[in-house]
C-alpha cells in the first residue's frame, strides 16, 4: 500500500516537473534577415502583456523561457534597423512553439536616418565652448514617437528634452563610458563616419533601469560593436549634403560569425566640404573602424574594436542682429581668401584614436559577467590669430614691450557702422558709419595678406611677428577599465551591477602653430599690467624660468599644465518582475579626484601659485533610484521613476583659470539633485502613446565664465577693465514640465505622429558670484557676493517644441513623411555680472545718482526669441535586385526657409547701469546681444548598395 501511494507522489512528481520543464521552453524560434536571410543576433522578443522575453544569439536563435500563460497571446520581435513586427501566436502546453524562420525586413529609412544624426551632433554650435549643445545623437537609437521627433526633427534647434544636456546622459561604446571628464559630454565626433558599426544601441530612457550603468537623467546609450552581432553584409553608400559636408563615400563588410569562431567587422568613410550651410565652415574627415571577435567556446569570447576617426573642421561664430543684417545669417568673420584659396582662421582638429578589449563569460545560463578595457590618446585643437606679438626693449636697465596689434577679425566692433554712431549725431559721424556700412558690406572678410605684410615688415627690420596662429591644444591619453555583471536569480529577478575606473592624464597647451611668415614669437603677455606686488617685466612673463623667449613653429607657449584625474565607481541594480507590477532599485557610489599640474611659472602667479601641483580636489558622491511599472492591462501602464543624485564637477568647473593658475573655486562642492517622472503608456497594435510629467531639481551647481569687461566697481583702474574669470557656485536650476508622443497607425501603409513638450527652465536662487583676473589680486565680489538669477531662463533652446506629421510606407518598398514643427519660449542667455550688485554701484562703490529703477528692468528683462515654424520632409525608396538592395534616402529640413534664432548670448562688455543703458539709446547697440542662427533649407540625400 505504501508502495503504491510512493508510487503514486513519484509519478504525480513527475508529471509536474515535466510539466514545469515543458512551461520552462514554450516558445522558441530563429529570426534571419528578409533579404540575405543570415541570422541577426541582439533582437529583442516580447511576449506582450507579460513579464517574458529573450533576445537572439549569434546565430538568430532564442527561447522565451517562464511559464507564459496559455491561449491567444501576440509577441513583438523588435531590433535596430528593422522593422519591428507582432504575430500571434497559441501557447499550448502540449507542444512548442516554434517560430523558425521568423523573417524581419530592414528598415533603411532607420538606418539612413540615424546617419545623418552623427553630421549633427558634431555641429560647431555643439563645441564645448558655446551654451547650446546638442542631445540628439543620445536619441537616436530610441524607439519613442517623442524622442525621434526630439533627435530628427527638433534637433536643428538645439531643443533639450525636459531642458537636459548632453553631459546629463551617458554614453557607452561597447559599456565603456565615452563622456569626456573635462566637460562631462560625449565627444560625437570620436566615432563619427562609422556609422555601420553602430547599428545595435540600446537607449534606456530617463531614469528607467539600464543594464551596463547607473546612468543619469538623460538616459544611457550603449553602442554595442561587438563583430558576432554585426548583421553580415557588405554596404557601399555615398551621401550628399549641404550642411556640414558636402559628400560623404563609405564602405563596410561584416562577416558574421564564422566557422571557425571569428567574425569581424570594418567600415571606412571619407567625409568632406569646402564649407557647409554656413560660408567657410570646411569639413575634413576620414573615419577607420574595426571590430574582431573570437568565440574561444560556449562561455567564452574576446572581442576587439579600434576606431580612429580625425576630422577638421572650420569653425563658426554667433553674430550680432547688425552683422546679420548687413551680411546674412550665413557669414563667418574667422575666414578670408590667401592666393584666391579660402582659409579660415578657427580650425578644430580632433584625432583621438580608441582602442577597446571585452571579453564576454557567460559562466551559466544565469550570471555573465563582462569585463572591459579602453585606451584613447590623442588631441583636440583649436586654432585661433594672435595678436599680441612684440620686441623686446631695454632702456637704462628697464626692459619694455612693443608691439601689439589690433583685433584683425573682421567683425571686431570697431570696424562696424555702430562704433561711429555711438557717440552722437554729427554728419562725420554718419560719414564714417557709412564708409564702415560699405566696407562690410562689400567685403567683411578676415585679410590675410595684411597679417603677412606685417610680419614682413617687422621680419625685414629685425623684429618678430605681430600675428601668429595659436593652437589651444588639449592631449588626453586615458585608461577604463570596468566589470559588468548580469545574474538571473529568477525568471522574474535580475541582478544588475558593475565597477568601473578611469584613469586620465591630460596635457593642455598652447601650441605656435604657424609665424604667418615671421620669424619668431616673443612668448610675453603684450596686456599684462603692473599690480601692486608684481612689476611690468615679471607680469608679462608666461614663464618666469624661461624668461622672454622667442618661440617657433611646433613650441609651446603661453600657458603649460597637466590636468590628473581619477574616477573609481560602481553601481547594483536589482530589477523584479511580477503579473501586475514591474520595479527597480539602483544605486551609485563614486570617488573622483583632480589636480592641476603646472609646467611654467606665470609671472602673475609665482611659486606654487602656478608651478608644479595644486591641492587635489576629492569628491565622493552617490546616487539612488528606482521605478515601478503598474500593468493596467496588456496595453496600458503607468511608470513612475525616481533618484537622488550627487555628482563631482567637471574639471572645467572646478578651477578658476587653470590656464595661469592653480587657483581651485572657492566653496566647490558636488551638485545635488532629485528628480521624479510619471508616464502613462498606451500601446496597441495600431495606437501607441506616452505621455509624462517630469520636475528635477539641481542645487549646488558650479560654472566658470571668461570674458573682458568695463566698469568694474571697486578696482584702481580708471575705466574699471579687466579679462575676468567669473565664477558662479550655488547655483539651483528647476526643470519642470511635459511630454507626448503618439502614433497612429491609420492603415498598413499610413501612420499619423504627433509630439510636443511643454516645459520650464528656471533659476531658483541668487548664486554667489565672483571674479578673478590676473590685473587685481584675489577675489572681487559686489554687495552680497551674489547675483540674481531667481526666476529667470535657463537658456538653451526653445521650452516648447510640438510635431504632427504622417508616414506613408508603401509595400513596394519606398516611403515618404511630412512634419510640421513649431518652436515657442526660447530665451537669451543673461550676463550673471549684470545681474549683481556691481550693476547700480558707480566705481567707488556707491549708487549711481542717476540710477532709475524702472530703467534698470527694463535693461535687464530677459529677451524671448520670437515663436517659429519648421516643415521637414523625408523619403526613399529601395529596390531588391536578388539579394541585394539598392536604394536612396533623402531630407528636406526647413522647407520653406525659415529664418529663427537658436540661441544667443548677452555680451558682458557693458556691465554697469550706465554703460548699458547708454549702448541700448545708441541708433545701433555697439556690444549687443549676439546670436546663432538656424539654417535655412538644407538637404541630406544618401544612396546606397547593399549585399
Amino acid at each position: 500500500m505504501i508502495n503504491q501511494q510512493l508510487n503514486k507522489l513519484l509519478l504525480a512528481v513527475f508529471m509536474l516537473v515535466s510539466t514545469l520543464g515543458m512551461a520552462q521552453e514554450l516558445l522558441k524560434g530563429r529570426v534571419i534577415d528578409d533579404a540575405t536571410e543570415e541570422p541577426i543576433p541582439g533582437v529583442t522578443i516580447n511576449v506582450k502583456g507579460t513579464k517574458f522575453s529573450a533576445t537572439t544569439d549569434a546565430d538568430g536563435y532564442f527561447v522565451v523561457k517562464g511559464a507564459i500563460p496559455v491561449g491567444d497571446q501576440k509577441i513583438t520581435v523588435s531590433a535596430n534597423s528593422y522593422y519591428t513586427k507582432t504575430i500571434p501566436v497559441v501557447i499550448d502546453l502540449s507542444n512548442v512553439v516554434n517560430i523558425d524562420p521568423l523573417y524581419l525586413q530592414i528598415d533603411n529609412s532607420d538606418i539612413t536616418q540615424s546617419q545623418g544624426i552623427i553630421s549633427l551632433t558634431e555641429n560647431d554650435l555643439a563645441d564645448d565652448e558655446n551654451a547650446a549643445n546638442n542631445v540628439s545623437g543620445l536619441l537616436q537609437s530610441s524607439r519613442d514617437q517623442f524622442l525621434r521627433a526630439a533627435a530628427f526633427d527638433f534637433s536643428a534647434t538645439f531643443f533639450r528634452p525636459r531642458g537636459l544636456n548632453s553631459e546629463d546622459g551617458k554614453v557607452l561604446i561597447n559599456g565603456i563610458e565615452m563622456n569626456k571628464q573635462f566637460s562631462g559630454r560625449p565627444q560625437w565626433s570620436d566615432w563619427g563616419g562609422v556609422n555601420d558599426l553602430q547599428r545595435n544601441q540600446n537607449f534606456t530612457m530617463g531614469l528607467s533601469a539600464a543594464d551596463q550603468s547607473f546612468g543619469g537623467y538623460g538616459g544611457v546609450q550603449n553602442i554595442d560593436m561587438r563583430a558576432s552581432l554585426q548583421r553580415a553584409g557588405t554596404q557601399v553608400s555615398y551621401a550628399s549634403s549641404n550642411r556640414s559636408y558636402r559628400g560623404r563615400f563609405m564602405v563596410s563588410h561584416r562577416s558574421g560569425l564564422l566557422n571557425n569562431g571569428w567574425s569581424y567587422a570594418i567600415t571606412a568613410s571619407r567625409r568632406a566640404g569646402d564649407e557647409g550651410y554656413i560660408d567657410g565652415t570646411l569639413y575634413d574627415a576620414n573615419s577607420l573602424g574595426l571590430s574582431v571577435e573570437k568565440k574561444i567556446n560556449e562561455s567564452h569570447s574576446i572581442n576587439f574594436t579600434g576606431l580612429y576617426t580625425p576630422n577638421r573642421r572650420g569653425r563658426q561664430t554667433a553674430l550680432t542682429q547688425e552683422i546679420k543684417d548687413l551680411k546674412g545669417r550665413k557669414y563667418n568673420p574667422f575666414w578670408g581668401l590667401q592666393d584666391g584659396v579660402v582659409r579660415n582662421s578657427r580650425i578644430r582638429e580632433i584625432d583621438e584614436p580608441i582602442f577597446m578589449l571585452n571579453h564576454y563569460w557567460t559562466v551559466n545560463e544565469k550570471l555573465k559577467v563582462n569585463t572591459n578595457v579602453g585606451y584613447q590618446f590623442g588631441k583636440i585643437g583649436n586654432t585661433r590669430i594672435d595678436n599680441g606679438g612684440t620686441r623686446l626693449v631695454t632702456l637704462d636697465g628697464q626692459n619694455s614691450y612693443v608691439g601689439g596689434a589690433r583685433n584683425p577679425n573682421p567683425d571686431y566692433y570697431q570696424n562696424l557702422p555702430s562704433y561711429f554712431l555711438r557717440n552722437g549725431q554729427d554728419p562725420i559721424d554718419f560719414q564714417y558709419a557709412f564708409q564702415a556700412q560699405q566696407a562690410f558690406i562689400n567685403d567683411g572678410q578676415l585679410n590675410w595678406d595684411n597679417l603677412y605684410e606685417a610680419n614682413r615688415s617687422l621680419r625685414e627690420n629685425g623684429g618678430n611677428s605681430l600675428y601668429a596662429i595659436q593652437e589651444d591644444r588639449i592631449d588626453d591619453n586615458q585608461l577604463s577599465v570596468n566589470t559588468i555583471v548580469t545574474y538571473d536569480f529568477t525568471d522574474n529577478i535580475l541582478f544588475n551591477g558593475g565597477i568601473r575606473y578611469r584613469k586620465l592624464n591630460s596635457e593642455n597647451y598652447a601650441l605656435l602653430a604657424d609665424l604667418l611668415g615671421g620669424t619668431g614669437f616673443l612668448d610675453v603677455d603684450f596686456f599684462a599690467e603692473e599690480t601692486s606686488n608684481i612689476n611690468l617685466d615679471q607680469a608679462a612673463q608666461s614663464n618666469v624660468r624661461t624668461p622672454n623667449r622667442i618661440v617657433g613653429v611646433g613650441d609651446r607657449y603661453k600657458y603649460n599644465y597637466d590636468i590628473n584625474a581619477d574616477v573609481i565607481a560602481s553601481f547594483a541594480q536589482t530589477q523584479f518582475k511580477t503579473k501586475s507590477v514591474d520595479f527597480f532599485i539602483a544605486g551609485n557610489v563614486s570617488r573622483t579626484t583632480y589636480q592641476r599640474d603646472g609646467k611654467y611659472e606665470n609671472g602673475n602667479f609665482p611659486g606654487a601659485e602656478s608651478f608644479g601641483k595644486s591641492e587635489k580636489l576629492e569628491f565622493t558622491d552617490f546616487g539612488v533610484k528606482g521605478g515601478a511599472t503598474y500593468k493596467i492591462s496588456g496595453q496600458q501602464f503607468f511608470d513612475f521613476n525616481a533618484a537622488y543624485i550627487t555628482q563631482a564637477p567637471t574639471i572645467r568647473n572646478s578651477f578658476s583659470n587653470a590656464r595661469q593658475n592653480n587657483e581651485t573655486i572657492v566653496g566647490l562642492e558636488s551638485q545635488r539633485s532629485y528628480s521624479a517622472d510619471l508616464s502613462y503608456i498606451y500601446s496597441t497594435p495600431t495606437v501607441k502613446a506616452r505621455l509624462t510629467g517630469y520636475a528635477t531639481q539641481f542645487t549646488n551647481g558650479s560654472e566658470v565664465g571668461f570674458y573682458f569687461t568695463e566698469g568694474l566697481t571697486g578696482l584702481p583702474l580708471d575705466d574699471g577693465s579687466a579679462f575676468v574669470q567669473e565664477v558662479l557656485t550655488n547655483v539651483e536650476r528647476r526643470n519642470l514640465g511635459m511630454e507626448l508622443g503618439i502614433e497612429v497607425q491609420v492603415t498598413p501603409t499610413i501612420k499619423i505622429k504627433g509630439a510636443a513638450a511643454i516645459g520650464q527652465n528656471v533659476f531658483t536662487n541668487n548664486p554667489d558670484l565672483y571674479l578673478t583676473s590676473d590685473d587685481f589680486d584675489g577675489q572681487l565680489t559686489f554687495g552680497d557676493g551674489t547675483t540674481s538669477l531667481k526666476d529667470y531662463h535657463v537658456s538653451g533652446g526653445p521650452e516648447t517644441a510640438m510635431q504632427i506629421g504622417f508616414e506613408y510606407r508603401d509595400p513596394d518598398y519606398w516611403n515618404i513623411g511630412v512634419t510640421a514643427n513649431y518652436f515657442a519660449n526660447a530665451y537669451s542667455d543673461i550676463s550673471n555680472l549684470r545681474r549683481s550688485a556691481n550693476f547700480n554701484q558707480d566705481y567707488d562703490g556707491i549708487q549711481f545718482n542717476d540710477y532709475d529703477q524702472e530703467v534698470a528692468n527694463e535693461l535687464l528683462k530677459q529677451e524671448q526669441f520670437d515663436n517659429y515654424m519648421l516643415w521637414n520632409v523625408i523619403g526613399g525608396k529601395s529596390w531588391r535586385i536578388d539579394d541585394k538592395y539598392v536604394g536612396f534616402f533623402a531630407t528636406i529640413n526647413n522647407v520653406f526657409d525659415q529664418e529663427y534664432k537658436t540661441g544667443g548670448f548677452e555680451q558682458s562688455r557693458n556691465s554697469n547701469f550706465r554703460s548699458v543703458r547708454d549702448d541700448a539709446n545708441n541708433p545701433q547697440e555697439v556690444f549687443a546681444p549676439r546670436y546663432f542662427f538656424g539654417n535655412g533649407t538644407t538637404y541630406y540625400l544618401n544612396v546606397y548598395l547593399r549585399f
